[in-house]
């Protein structure tokens, strides 16, 4: 945004719409009207994913894009139902009430709203930290599991079974496994058709259009439209061969037309009790995925977005989705990249694509009545099947086997507890790996490199060091998980050293001490001065010295003193130099 006035921040609308620039429009309006294409087979598609009828994933792309093109701070991204938030609205709502059912989509359309009173409220507090919670490890874990998870739910459309999900993963598969006697043998290959046809055009249909002469860009937006081509087949093929009555093909079935209606859902205490950890999970992964794929694509044109606005702005398409019979939302990775190669530059693209499903809604709706339920199920599986990645895990592994073993445990939650408790596990397991990390600091024991004032690890170089005098520096902040640690490793380190007359604890790393490691650094000082060892402290940051100022710090390590550096401690403290060679990392 250009605005730093708090109007534009927030209502970021006012920095484009009021002047805006006439052209931007055809960028925009073309924008508009391809991701509407694309959109409308997903939205379709999403909302079976989530246990709804179809109509109800248009219903949540009309209100909610709207809404977040006036108020979002990304001018590219588009919100909309996505496969792993309608996942987490199935997982949450299937144990208490049927797929499909009226109340089942009455608790689909106050899980939205929950989630939008949840989004508002941390981003009107900026809140937008909270996606630091899901670590790296986490959410690829995550997005593989669901992605599999997703595939599997979709296996009975393709194969024409009746299936219950079950409560956990392994269930919903021992009834497909049960089930798999019952296959449809013409849905089957329907759906084989189906899934090679969206392969054809997520690659070879654009590189032939391209040796056809056609741009790169043209090629690739006409290959953004093959779920819509598809849908439209299907269709075709219901009407002209009688697919669902000769052999029994299930498709969408009755599909009412019309805008949705106002709606409220009943605040009923224990649905909301029973719908929360649902509604806080999707906030923290749609709202990881947003901001994401928001700053993606904001960073290819220089445009800043602001996370804590962002919640702002979902918040409201989620409330807005449940006013208006929608399922929660989020912004999606693909339709969003889809806006913005089309050439959108402003939220005018997603009002547009807005008004364009309602239209769609409005007068085209009953023609989806027709539609062969397993062309969805293809467009889903397509659509997700990219995201697994079991080569990241690999990748992890050798960069980091903890990360790496992050990662896979929180695919096997996924898998086996569900996506939800999954989710948990991964965040309390990254929490807990990230308390171990902080409680075993890297220490290491440095000396000068050469005639210079740089100072090196021990270990790693050929630097001098000098007698009765040890220089050691922390890695990390110091707080009450790791002073043990350190107090620990730092008397070995003394112990070692018999003529050990100063040590000197180097901070250029240290931005925090907290008051428990306070208190144990003037523990080791008391401790080191009955050893007959002075400790200095060397390298402090200026706001954490203006802290142990106020303490006075200084007080407490007299006669040991604070150095501004390293350099300026060996020439006050050192003797006759010894030269360290270069030992095994």
């Amino acid at each position: 945004m250009s605005g730093n006035g708090p109007i534009r921040k927030l209502l970021p609308f006012t920095d484009w719409l009021f002047r805006y620039r006439r052209a931007d429009l055809p960028g925009d309006l073309l924008a508009g009207v391809i991701v509407t294409i694309m959109l409308i087979p997903q939205s379709l598609a999403y909302a079976m994913l989530a246990g709804l009828p179809p109509e109800y994933g248009l219903y949540a792309s009309i209100a909610p894009l709207f809404i977040y093109g006036l108020l979002g701070t990304s001018r590219t991204l588009s919100v909309g139902p996505v496969a792993v938030v309608s996942l987490l609205t199935a997982s949450a709502l299937t144990p208490l009430a049927a797929p499909g059912s009226e109340q089942y989509v009455q608790l689909a359309i106050l899980l939205a709203l929950m989630t939008g009173v949840v989004q508002l409220v941390v981003g009107l507090v900026r809140g937008g930290f909270i996606a630091s919670l899901l670590s790296h490890p986490v959410v690829a874990g995550f997005i593989t599991g669901s992605s599999l998870l997703i595939i599997l739910s979709q296996l009975k459309h393709m194969l024409g079974v009746t299936a219950t999900s079950g409560h956990l993963p392994y269930e919903a598969a021992v009834n497909l496994a049960q089930a798999l006697g019952g296959t449809n043998i013409a849905t089957l290959l329907i759906g084989i058709g189906a899934v090679a046809v969206l392969l054809f055009f997520r690659m070879p249909f654009r590189k032939l259009l391209e040796k056809l002469g056609l741009s790169k860009a043209l090629a690739q937006t006409l290959a953004r439209t093959g779920p819509a081509v598809l849908v439209l087949a299907g269709m075709a093929l219901v009407w002209l061969a009688h697919a669902d009555t000769a052999w029994g093909v299930a498709v969408v079935g009755e599909f009412p037309s019309g805008l949705p209606g106002f709606s409220l859902p009943s605040l009923d205490l224990p649905i909301l009790n029973a719908l929360l950890p649902a509604a806080l999970i999707i906030v923290l992964v749609g709202y990881v995925e947003s901001v994401s794929v928001g700053r993606s694509l904001g960073a290819r044109r220089r445009q800043v977005i602001d996370p804590d606005q962002e919640l702002v702005a979902l918040g409201a398409a989620n409330i807005a989705a449940g006013f208006t019979s929608g399922m929660p939302v989020t912004g999606g990775f693909s339709r969003s990249v889809v806006n913005f190669d089309a050439g959108a530059q402003t939220g005018l693209a997603s009002m547009i694509t807005a008004v364009l499903i309602a239209l769609v809604t409005l007068f085209l709706a009953p023609m989806f009545a027709s539609l062969p339920q397993v062309v969805l199920a293809a467009t889903v599986i397509v659509a997700v099947s990219g995201l697994v990645n079991f080569g990241e895990v690999a990748r992890l592994w050798r960069y980091s086997r903890l990360d790496g073993a992050l990662m896979a445990l929180t695919i096997a939650a996924v898998l086996g507890i569900g996506v939800e408790l999954g989710v948990a596990v991964g965040v309390g397991a990254s929490l807990l790996l990230y308390l171990w990390r902080s409680s075993r600091p890297h220490i290491a024991i440095v000396g000068r490199v050469g005639e210079s004032e740089s100072f090196r690890n021990v270990l790693r170089h050929k630097v001098t060091t000098y007698p009765g005098l040890l220089l050691v520096r922390v890695d990390e902040n110091l707080f009450f998980a790791n002073t043990r640690f350190l107090e620990d490793r730092l008397l070995a380190m003394v112990l070692r050293e018999p003529d050990l007359k100063h040590l000197v604890l180097i901070c250029s790393s240290v931005s925090e001490i907290d008051s428990s490691a306070l208190e144990s650094v003037e523990a080791l000082i008391r401790r080191l001065r009955d050893a007959g060892v002075t400790l200095h402290c060397a390298e402090i940051k200026g706001p954490v010295m203006d802290r142990l100022q106020k303490v006075e710090f200084e007080k407490h390590l007299a006669p040991g003193r604070v150095f501004l550096s390293t350099h300026d401690a060996v020439v006050a403290l050192h003797k006759e130099p010894r030269t360290v060679e270069t030992a095994a990392a």
